[in-house]
This record gives structure tokens, C-alpha cells and sequence, in this order.
């Protein structure tokens, strides 16, 4: 899941992502050259560093050293998903891990393990003083813990045996290496949604899958087509709980 806030930007950066009410971006931009160069600037702003990668690979490392510490989680693995592994982040987003449980015979967990497994990963996260602002969401579709890293101030979204998130962030990333437009395309528009406040869909609005979703459609849509139709060339049902995918492995 993506989150935070948007990225303070210089005024007339603001004006292009947020434009005065009555008026479209493109009406903004004088020309071409003046749009390109505003897109520039804000990709400039949000694309993340290799400190940010590496500020989210020690994030996801507490959360392993962490899992040492709960002995019925001692098997357990750790596996990054989003945008973090779609490499379709933001600066600013969070980042979303699974904790995959030890499954011999192929058994979906319950939502009642998935929810005991968060709260003692949560009670080991604050008793090493990894985690702050935490916010433990057993009730939800999919069971989530939230918090942010007090060493390095990413905020972590931690699910369990979340197969799906892993599989439809292996296919974004492959997507994003067809064209680099794509994933240029794809911080703008979830940075254009943040600033409308479209982009939390704890309040009805998109999430950021939904969002990768929408640039996709128009580059295979658009004249001339950027990106082809899936199903020619990705043309595989992926059952639910399914963990023996040779593209999710690392």
C-alpha cells in the first residue's frame, strides 16, 4: 500500500499538481517544453534515492531481527511487496512486507492466526523500540499492523502470507521494465492523487494498485500503444493462496 504525505513543493510545482479550480494542468503549461520541464522537476522531487532503498532494506531488517525474538515465529519469512518491489515508490511511500508462516501442507492461515501472529509481532517491534505510531488493524479484509521505524522513519505496512500483494507487484515491476514511461507515469499520477486527496481508500477513493491500474489501461489504449494487452503476452490464472510461482521468488 502507498502512503503518506504529499512532498512540499516550490509554488509553481503546487500549481501544476494542484491546479485553481476552473482550470486543466495543460492550460497551465505555455508549451510543451514548459510541461515537460514542470514533469522534470516534480519527478526530480519524488523519485527515491539509492539512501531511501537502502533506508527501506534496513527497515525490512528490523522486521526480521524482530521475528528472532517470537519463538513461534522462528520459521517465519520476511518478503517485501508493493511499490517498493514494483519500483514504482515514491520518496515518501511506505513500504509493504508479508510475514509468510511455515505452511507444509498448502492450508490457508485463518484470519484468527493471522491476527495473533500481528499482535505478537507488534508487542516484539515496541519492546525493542523499533516501532512508533503503531496501529494494529486486526478487524480489516486482510489483518494489518502499521507503524513507523523510529531509526529510519519509514512507515511499514506488515500483513501476513500475503501471496496476492507479492504476485501483482512482480507483474507491476515487470510491466515498469517494458517502458521506463510507465513508471514515470505512474509517481505523477500518485502524486497528482494525493495532492486531490483521492488516494486513501480507508475514505472510499483509489488505492495506488487501482492507480497503476489506470496508467496502464492508457498506455495500451492510447494511439500509438505504449504497452500490449496482457493477456498476449502474460496469459496464466493465478489461484488464491498459490505460493509455487517461479517470478515470486527473489
Amino acid at each position: 500500500m502507498e502512503g503518506g504525505n504529499p512532498i512540499s513543493y516550490p509554488l509553481k510545482l503546487i500549481d501544476y499538481i494542484s491546479p485553481p479550480r476552473g482550470f486543466k494542468m495543460v492550460e497551465l503549461a505555455q508549451n510543451y517544453h514548459e510541461l515537460e520541464k514542470c514533469t522534470e522537476d516534480i519527478l526530480s522531487v519524488i523519485k527515491p534515492t539509492e539512501d531511501d532503498r537502502n533506508k527501506r532494506l534496513h527497515a525490512i531488517q528490523e522486521i526480521v531481527n524482530s521475528i528472532y525474538l517470537v519463538s513461534s515465529l522462528g520459521d517465519a519469512a520476511v518478503k517485501p511487496f508493493g511499490s517498493f518491489v514494483s519500483n514504482l515508490y515514491a520518496k515518501s511511500g511506505d513500504l509493504d512486507v508479508s510475514v509468510e508462516l511455515p505452511n507444509k501442507y498448502g492450508f490457508p492461515t485463518s484470519k484468527e492466526k493471522k491476527q495473533d501472529v500481528l499482535r505478537e509481532l507488534m508487542i516484539a517491534l515496541q519492546r525493542e523500540g523499533v516501532a512508533r505510531d503503531v496501529n494494529f488493524i486486526p478487524t480489516a479484509r486482510v489483518p494489518i499492523l502499521q507503524y513507523v521505524s523510529n531509526r529510519f522513519g519509514i512507515s511499514c505496512d506488515i500483513s501476513i502470507d500475503n501471496y496476492t500483494g507479492r504476485i501483482k507487484s512482480k507483474v507491476l515491476y515487470w510491466i515498469s521494465t517494458i517502458d521506463e514511461r510507465f513508471g514515470d507515469m505512474v509517481l505523477l499520477v500518485k502524486e497528482w492523487a494525493k495532492a486531490q486527496n483521492i488516494n486513501d481508500p480507508k475514505n472510499g477513493t483509489l488505492n495506488s494498485y487501482s492507480l497503476c491500474l489506470l496508467v496502464l489501461f492508457h498506455f495500451q489504449t492510447c494511439k500509438p500503444a505504449i504497452l500490449p494487452p496482457l493477456k498476449e503476452i502474460f496469459d496464466v490464472d493465478i489461484p488464491e493462496g498459490e505460493t509455487n510461482w517461479t517470478f515470486l521468488s527473489d
